[in-house]
């Protein structure tokens, strides 16, 4: 349950373009209540379970051009989300910083390590067998995380350790990177008032 002695940490982004009408409701310190329409199937499954195993609350919509493909709409909600996770943090005051998780997904093992340091990167080893997920490509999977790490400012590594089905694989990345987040955020009073020898994780 989030510490009650601290303030709620939530944020609004709304991001329009030519291709996109992206707008996202988050807040860090929820019950992981979702209520997700991106127009992909998929990529919504996917982003209502990064919220429940996140314990994050999350309303997100898109309206995008996807009588040419998903990859404006995936791409932006991606920034999108990226954003609202670094606005809401604020200044990371009493946060853990670091967070890993080891998920399984039936066949699949995926583990996911983040750094809310303030500088963006993300790696994700793994290999897909097919080429989409229902209405998701699986490119697009790499694309996500590394626009989430790049607005979000923080350091990310996911790897699928093992697995053959691809639908397993990419559930058990998103399952894994929201339980690492969820450690990472998370405030305590005995944690330094900001976790870097710098003094800043700007």
């Amino acid at each position: 349950m989030p510490d009650s002695s601290f303030p709620p940490r939530a944020a609004t982004v709304q991001r329009t373009t030519a291709e996109t009408d992206v707008a996202v409701e988050l807040s860090l310190d929820g019950n992981g209540t979702y209520d997700v329409d991106t127009g992909v199937g998929f990529f919504d499954h996917m982003l209502d379970l990064f919220a429940k195993h996140g314990g994050l609350d999350l309303h997100l919509r898109c309206d995008g051009d996807l009588e040419v493909d998903e990859h404006h709409t995936v791409e932006d909600v991606a920034i999108a989300l990226g954003q609202a996770l670094r606005q809401a943090l604020g200044d990371k005051a009493h946060i853990a910083r670091y967070g890993h998780a080891y998920v399984p997904m039936d066949d699949a093992l995926a583990r996911a390590v983040v750094d809310l340091s303030g500088r963006s990167y993300a790696r994700l080893d793994a290999s897909f067998e097919r080429d989409r997920v229902g209405d998701l490509s699986t490119e697009m999977v790499r694309h996500v995380w590394r626009s989430v790490a790049e607005h979000a400012r923080c350091n990310l590594h996911l790897t699928v350790l093992h697995g053959h089905n691809a639908h397993h694989k990419i559930e058990a990345l998103f399952k894994a990177a929201a339980r690492a987040l969820r450690t990472a955020v998370r405030r305590r009073r005995d944690h330094a008032e900001v976790a870097s020898t710098k003094g800043t994780l700007s």
